[in-house]
């Protein structure tokens, strides 16, 4: 091979030549930094979880995290060659089997901390919502894409879809990844271009819906009572994230350094955010900031390139709910908003949340490469060379 020379020519029409040269790098980059930035970071919260939970190995988590992360790699790259056809089939799939998991977890799930989200088999313990949180939103738009056909009540059946994952959610209960599949199916139905009382309506529902479940569920109406001012005397995992935050100032206390990390539970989990801000300071915490900026931003602004209704909505979704559970799991380590248990995408800690991300970015890249007649009819003949 010559000096600088490509190993895919574009003329080659191998299948992976093709997925080269029609995927979004600057995606897929990000995606691959925030994965190994979630590896190493694991490197410095796992010592004091395991302290903490009597494991005798200090990297146990960090070792697992990598094996997460090197299945997701797999997960990632085979799933974006996927054309648009194979991506609904797999969300197809995994909507049928999440629910079914949902289903059975009163009878086989794991109760932990007053809510039973997880299904154990093999010393793994799988959390089923979130792998429907992106099958969900691809058949959401598969059926919004149907009903502009005039075929059949895809609306409705978009509907009863999320409908059946709610209830499942709020059995649990599941109240932040019921906001979070909320926002997520309120932002497909916005692109899907339904008439703005719809959409107004639909709002209206879920914020009376969320609001209730202060006076439903007691665990709601206890954290809203903690973030207002009623807190006890010693300050809980949200305030002292926020002063992790703070004592990582500009350049952080230094790889491994962080004392945080011993006082609270879930800093190596819900609380990574914290951690890495506290042992590498303010740069790193925009760092993680600006690679969620650029799925989202580069996610929608290639989304909205795509001329079918299908391939465009359920790109835009997934990327939309990416950025906003990013969202959620920052403003909650910062102190301004009540705890939510959700992760940070791919930072965590978690098997079920890093296989699902890796899932969710996969389709997202699928739908968003470039598929003959698929996008719009004003990208100019150099629009392709953006992807490098």
């Amino acid at each position: 091979m010559a000096p600088h020379q490509h190993p895919w020519a574009r003329t080659d029409t191998s299948r992976w030549a093709q997925w080269w040269w029609t995927t979004d790098r600057w995606l897929l980059g990000a995606t691959g930094a925030l994965m190994l930035l979630g590896v190493l970071l694991q490197f410095g919260t796992s010592p004091a979880a395991t302290a903490r939970l009597g494991i005798a190995w200090p990297f146990h988590f960090a070792v697992r995290q990598c094996v997460f992360a090197a299945i997701g790699v797999v997960i990632v790259l085979a799933t974006s060659l996927l054309r648009p056809k194979g991506v609904r089939r797999v969300a197809f799939v995994v909507y049928l089997a999440a629910l079914l998991a949902m289903v059975a977890l009163p009878f086989l799930g794991h109760n932990a901390k007053g809510a039973t989200r997880w299904v154990e088999f093999a010393g793994f313990a799988l959390q089923p919502s979130e792998f429907m949180k992106p099958a969900l939103l691809v058949l959401v738009a598969w059926m919004f894409a149907e009903a502009q056909k005039g075929e059949v009540p895809g609306v409705s059946i978009a509907f009863c879809l999320y409908a059946a994952v709610v209830v499942l959610l709020l059995l649990e209960p599941d109240i932040g990844q019921t906001a979070l599949i909320t926002a997520a199916f309120g932002a497909a139905f916005w692109v899907a271009g339904v008439p703005i009382s719809w959409i107004m309506g639909m709002g209206a529902t879920a914020i009376v819906g969320l609001g209730s479940t202060y006076w439903i569920f007691p665990h709601v109406a206890n954290r809203l009572h903690l973030f207002l001012g009623a807190k006890p005397n010693e300050p809980g995992q949200v305030e002292r994230a926020a002063q992790a935050i703070a004592a990582g100032r500009g350049f952080g206390r230094g790889p491994g350094e962080g004392v945080m990390k011993v006082q609270i539970p879930d800093m190596h989990t819900d609380f990574a955010y914290s951690a890495a801000a506290e042992e590498y300071g303010l740069w790193l915490s925009l760092l993680l900031i600006a690679l969620f900026a650029v799925l989202v931003i580069r996610g929608l602004y290639r989304a909205m390139k795509i001329s079918d209704p299908f391939e465009q909505v359920a790109a835009a979704g997934l990327f939309a709910m990416v950025g906003m559970q990013a969202f959620i799991n920052i403003v909650v380590n910062l102190g301004l908003a009540p705890t939510k248990g959700m992760t940070l995408p791919f930072i965590s800690y978690g098997g079920s949340s890093m296989l699902a991300m890796s899932l969710t970015m996969g389709m997202a890249l699928a739908l968003t490469r470039r598929q003959s007649a698929a996008y719009m009819a004003d990208d100019g003949p150099g629009e392709l060379d953006a992807f490098g």
